[in-house]
C-alpha cells in the first residue's frame, strides 16, 4: 500500500511540476529530480508486485497486473521518445560549438522544454494508470 501511494504521490508531483514549468516555458532542474523519484517508485512497485505474484502472496488478477506493469513500460517508452525529441531539435545544426553562445543557450532551452513535455505526458499517463490500478485493487 505504501509503495502504491508513493507511486501516486511522486508521479502527481512530477506531473504537476512538469506541466506548470512547461506551460511557463521555464526549464526546471527540480522536475528531473521529481521525475527520477517517480520512476524509482514505479520500478519498486513493479518488482514488489512481481515478487508478491511469484510467491503466491496475492491472487493473480490480470487487469490489476496489467495496470501495474504498464507504468514501467510507459517510463521506458517515454525515455526513448525523449531522446528522439532531442535529436529532432538538433537536426540541421552542423556544429553546436560553431554557434554563438546565445544560440547555444536557446537550443539547449528548446531541447530541455521538449524533453520535459514528453516526460510530463509520460508521468501523467503513469499517474492515470496507477489511479486505475488502485481502483481495480480495492
Amino acid at each position: 500500500m505504501a509503495v502504491g501511494i508513493a507511486v501516486l504521490a511522486s508521479n502527481a508531483a512530477a506531473g504537476i511540476w512538469g506541466a506548470v514549468a512547461w506551460l511557463r516555458k521555464d526549464p526546471s532542474v527540480w522536475f528531473w529530480y521529481l521525475l527520477r523519484v517517480a520512476q524509482a517508485a514505479v520500478v519498486v512497485q513493479a518488482v514488489l508486485g512481481f515478487t508478491l505474484l511469484a510467491r503466491g502472496s496475492v491472487a493473480p488478477d490480470g487487469l490489476h497486473a496489467a495496470y501495474g506493469v504498464a507504468p514501467l513500460v510507459i517510463a521506458f517508452v517515454s525515455e526513448g521518445m525523449r531522446v528522439g525529441v532531442a535529436q529532432r531539435e538538433l537536426e540541421g545544426i552542423d556544429g553546436i560549438d560553431n554557434l554563438e553562445r546565445s544560440e547555444q543557450i536557446a537550443i539547449a532551452r528548446r531541447v530541455a522544454l521538449a524533453e520535459m513535455g514528453v516526460m510530463t505526458i509520460g508521468v501523467l499517463m503513469i499517474l492515470t494508470l496507477a489511479l486505475r490500478a488502485y481502483q481495480t485493487g480495492t
